[in-house]
């Protein structure tokens, strides 16, 4: 059994070694590893570092090129796996050892997508929390999707899952380029594509707390993050009709795109606000939630006189 592991680099120096390191410790005499570095035209020491590893370590492939982004790197990184599997870690995160041998069994039963722990370290690799995913088995994509965004854990996440190779390619699945989010446009639909998935929580991968987050960033930054959460959501409602789903599953993906579009208010300020309210209004979004109690029928007339109110109650 073979995994290639995409890790998008972009001006990680400080962070580079230790992810890469953590990565070198996943090849057993059982699973094989290829481990695809894409250096997206960082300005700092990062191609350099990457660079020796691929010198030094036979199943390390060093990609260069012009900066275009997380999503346009691994889209590139995707094009040179060669593994059965495919995973993707950030190269300021890092994974537990044996994460993914321990994960073996699921690749020799041909899950297209299984999903695992997250722990959210601090950059000194304190750990600050554990997202604990629903475990379950043998579910289809859409069963999966039900559970894991119902459950409130972090569904939409490229890093979390793992993913059969032919399953990704023969359905041409690819990262939007230029925006932003980019998992939250492309992990669901995929979820409600697969035929067989499974969520464990054995092992976990270490997600950074770092201040270059979307939520952290500059103003200017906050406004795109938000504006792409909108096309990411058109791009959706244009997919799903496409799809043989039920429409059970194009209702829920409905909600869950429109409940972490609706949250992305309480990151924006003044005029920037104003506009992407207006947005959410324009596309009608607030209909899409449904009421199957009284306690949400109120906040669901609460929503639809005002998105202001009903995130002051939610």
């Amino acid at each position: 059994m073979k995994l290639s592991i995409v890790v998008p680099i972009y001006n990680v120096e400080m962070q580079l070694i230790r992810c890469i390191e953590s990565l070198l410790k996943q090849q057993t005499e059982k699973l094989e590893t290829e481990i695809i570095l894409v250096n997206d035209g960082s300005t700092d020491n990062s191609g350099s570092i990457a660079r020796k590893y691929a010198e030094s370590n036979t199943n390390v492939i060093y990609i260069e090129k012009k900066n275009g982004g997380l999503s346009d790197a691994r889209n590139v990184g995707v094009k040179h796996c060669n593994g059965d599997y495919i995973a993707f870690v950030d190269s300021d995160d890092y994974v537990s050892d044996n994460l993914y041998m321990n994960l073996m069994q699921y690749m020799q039963e041909d899950y297209d997508m299984v999903k695992f722990k997250i722990a959210k370290v601090q950059e000194n690799g304190d750990t600050i929390s554990h997202n604990n995913s629903p475990e379950f088995e043998e579910k289809t994509g859409e069963e999966a999707f039900e559970i894991l965004y119902k459950s409130d854990v972090m569904t939409e996440v490229a890093w979390a899952y793992l993913y059969k190779r032919s399953f990704y390619i023969d359905n041409s699945f690819e990262f939007a380029k230029g925006l932003y989010h980019e998992d939250f446009g492309l992990i669901p639909l995929m979820l409600l594509k697969a035929k067989k998935v499974a969520s464990t929580n054995v092992g976990f991968y270490n997600y950074v707390q770092t201040e270059n987050s979307i939520t952290r960033g500059s103003e200017t930054r906050k406004q795109k993050g938000a504006q792409d959460l909108l096309k990411h959501y058109d791009n959706m409602i244009n997919v799903i009709e496409r799809y043989r789903i039920s429409d059970k599953s194009k209702e829920n993906i409905k909600i869950y795109y429109t409940n972490c579009i609706i949250l992305e208010v309480n990151n924006l300020a003044g005029k920037n606000r104003k506009e992407y309210i207006k947005q959410i209004q324009k596309r009608k979004m607030t209909k899409n939630i449904k009421a199957r109690n009284f306690k949400q029928l109120i906040k669901k007339i609460i929503l639809n006189i005002s998105i202001e109110m009903y995130l002051k109650i939610r």
